[in-house]
C-alpha cells in the first residue's frame, strides 16, 4: 500500500452539519439586534424559540405578539436550561456569558457564546438561502467578515431559478417514489434522477409545472433517457449542435436587407429599459410593465435579483468577464436582431439609467442601423439617487451647489481628469472603488483637502446596501479594514456629511461601520 493511497486530514476545520431543529427548544439569552438575527435564523430551522432578557428591542417584540417567541421577562437563571436543546448567549456581559457556558457545559448542551469564539461549541455561518438551497461559508472564525463576501460572490454565481429547480426535483422524486416504493427500485430510481439533474438545465427544471411532472414520471415509467425527454415549456434552454445546453445561440445576425423586407406588422419591437438602482419598487411604472410585456429580456449580468424576479419570461444574460466586454456586447445585439427577426418584443434591461455610463446611445444607433428605432424608459441613476438612498444629498444649500458626475476609468482603462478643487462642488464617481488609492491620490494632487469627507455607497437600493464613511486622508485604510461590496461608487464633498448623524443610524449600517465617521 502506497502512503499516498489516501487523503490525510488537513485539521484545523470544523465539521459541518445541517442541524434538524424541528420542534427543538433553542434558548437565546439576550434582546438586542444579535439575539433577533439569532431568533430569526432558528425559527428558520422550526425549533421552538424561547428568549430570556429584561427588555427586548422591536424586532422581537414583534415576534412575541405573534407567538412566533415566547418570553420570559426577566434575567437569565439555571432553571432556565431544563428541557433546552441548545443555548445561544447575546448579552454584553462577558463574565454573566462564561458563566452560562460552563453550566451548559455541565449538562451537556451545546452552547455558541456570541463575540467569545473561544467558549463557543459551534458557530453561526455566513449564509445564503433559496427556498431549500441553503449555502452556508465558514472561516472558523478568522475572517467573519470575508466570509459574508464569499457567500455574495457564490451566491452571485448561481444560476436564476436554482432555489426553485430544487423544489420541482423533490416534488418529482416524491412522486416517483410513491409510483415506484420497492426497496430494490432504489438505485433505479438514484440513476435516472442523477441523469436529470446531471444533463437538464437548472433553469428548465425551474419552470417545471404540474403537467411537465407528470409527462417526467411517465418517461420514469417508460425507463426513458433523461437526456432524450423533450417537454413542452414557454422557456426553453438553447441546446447546441453537440447535445449540450447553453446559454448562447450560435449563428450569425440576421441581415439587415430580411429585417427591412418584413411587414411593419410582424417586425419585433424593442424597448431599452433602466432597471434602476436595484430595489424592483423603484422601477419606474412603464419600465415595470415593459418587463412584464416582454417576450424575452436580455439583461446586463450584474442587475439585482429582486428586479430579475418580477420577470415572466425568458431572460438572457449578458456573459461579460474582464477583456472581453466587447464581444459580449456583440452576444447581445446578435441575440437582440435574431428575436425581433422573429416578431417579439425584445426588452434590453440596462443597469440605473441607460444613458449615465450604460452605453445606451451606442444600442440606440446599432438597433437603428438596422431598422429599428428603440423605446426608451429611463431608470434611477446611482450616480443621484443611490448616495441619496444612503442618506446624502449630492447638493444642499450653502454646502453643494453643483455636482459632478465621473466613470472610474474610461473606454481604454485610464483614470478619470478630476478638476482642481471646489469647496462647493460634489463629486460622484463610478465603478471606482476598486482603484480607491489612486483616486485618492488623484483628488489630493488637484488641491483636495485631507478632511474632505468621502463616502463609499455600496449596493445602493439592495436589502444589503451600506455606506463607508472617512476622509480623503482615511477612506484608504478604512475600506482596507472592512472590505467593500460591489457594485459601489465614491461620493466626495461636503455634503457627505450634511446628514451624517442620520445616516450613521441607518439600518443598513452593520458594526463593522458604525462611528467611523466620528472615529476617524
Amino acid at each position: 500500500m502506497t502512503d499516498d493511497k489516501f487523503r490525510d486530514p488537513q485539521g484545523g476545520g470544523s465539521l459541518i452539519l445541517a442541524w434538524q431543529a424541528t420542534n427543538k427548544t433553542v434558548l437565546i439569552v439576550g434582546g438586542g439586534a444579535v439575539a433577533a438575527g439569532r431568533a430569526f435564523n432558528a425559527l428558520e430551522a422550526d425549533a421552538q424559540v424561547v428568549i430570556v432578557a429584561p427588555d427586548i428591542n422591536a424586532e422581537l417584540r414583534y415576534r412575541v405578539d405573534r407567538g412566533q417567541v415566547s418570553w420570559r421577562s426577566r434575567k437569565f437563571e439555571d432553571t432556565d436550561l431544563e428541557g433546552v436543546d441548545m443555548v445561544l448567549t447575546a448579552i454584553g456581559d462577558a463574565v454573566e456569558s462564561r458563566r452560562i457556558v460552563e453550566v451548559c457545559r455541565q449538562l451537556r448542551i451545546p452552547v455558541n457564546a456570541a463575540d467569545i469564539n473561544d467558549l463557543c461549541d459551534f458557530w453561526f455561518m455566513s449564509t445564503h438561502r433559496d427556498h431549500s438551497v441553503q449555502i452556508a461559508v465558514s472561516t472558523n472564525s478568522k475572517a467573519p467578515r470575508l466570509a459574508n463576501r464569499i457567500r455574495r460572490q457564490v451566491a452571485a454565481a448561481l444560476p436564476r431559478g436554482t432555489g426553485l429547480a430544487v423544489e420541482q426535483i423533490g416534488r418529482l422524486r416524491k412522486r416517483i417514489r410513491e409510483a415506484d416504493p420497492k426497496p430494490e427500485s432504489s438505485k433505479r430510481r438514484m440513476a435516472w434522477l442523477m441523469q436529470l439533474c446531471d444533463y437538464w438545465p437548472i433553469d428548465q427544471l425551474a419552470n417545471l409545472d404540474s403537467d411537465n411532472i407528470d409527462s417526467l414520471l411517465e418517461a420514469y415509467v417508460r425507463n426513458d433517457d433523461p437526456q432524450t425527454i423533450a417537454i413542452a415549456q414557454d422557456s426553453a434552454s438553447v441546446i447546441s449542435s453537440d447535445g449540450v445546453p447553453s446559454p448562447v445561440l450560435h449563428g450569425q445576425l440576421v441581415s439587415d436587407s430580411a429585417i427591412l423586407a418584413q411587414p411593419l406588422d410582424k417586425r419585433g419591437k424593442l424597448t431599452l429599459v433602466g432597471a434602476g438602482v436595484g430595489d424592483p419598487e423603484l422601477l419606474t411604472v412603464r419600465a415595470h410593465r415593459a418587463l412584464l410585456e416582454a417576450d424575452i429580456v436580455l439583461a446586463d449580468k450584474l442587475i439585482p435579483e429582486p428586479v430579475l424576479g418580477i420577470i415572466k419570461c425568458e431572460v438572457y444574460t449578458a456573459r461579460k468577464f474582464p477583456g472581453a466586454a466587447t464581444e459580449a456586447q456583440d452576444d447581445l445585439y446578435r441575440r437582440g436582431l435574431e428575436e425581433l427577426a422573429k416578431g417579439r418584443h425584445v426588452v434590453r434591461l440596462k443597469q440605473g439609467d441607460p444613458f449615465v455610463y450604460g452605453r445606451g446611445g451606442e444600442e440606440i444607433l446599432f438597433f437603428r442601423k438596422h431598422g429599428y428605432e428603440p423605446e426608451v424608459i429611463p431608470g434611477l441613476t446611482s450616480a443621484i439617487n443611490g448616495p441619496g438612498l444612503c442618506g446624502i444629498p449630492v447638493t444642499h444649500r450653502g454646502v453643494a451647489d453643483q455636482v459632478l458626475v465621473l466613470s472610474g476609468a474610461d473606454r481604454n482603462g485610464a483614470l478619470p481628469s478630476i478638476p482642481h478643487y471646489l469647496a462647493t462642488r460634489t463629486l460622484v464617481i463610478l465603478m471606482s472603488v476598486k482603484r480607491l488609492s489612486q483616486i485618492t491620490q488623484l483628488l489630493s494632487q488637484s488641491g483636495h483637502p485631507p478632511d474632505l469627507p468621502i463616502a463609499i455607497v455600496e449596493r445602493a437600493g439592495c436589502p444589503d446596501q451600506r455606506t463607508v464613511r472617512g476622509t480623503l486622508e482615511t477612506i484608504v485604510d478604512i475600506v482596507d479594514r472592512v472590505g467593500h461590496n460591489a457594485p459601489g461608487l465614491i461620493v466626495a464633498g461636503f455634503a457627505v456629511n450634511v446628514l451624517s448623524d442620520a445616516a450613521i443610524e441607518d439600518r443598513y449600517l452593520d458594526e463593522s461601520t458604525l462611528g467611523l465617521h466620528s472615529a476617524e
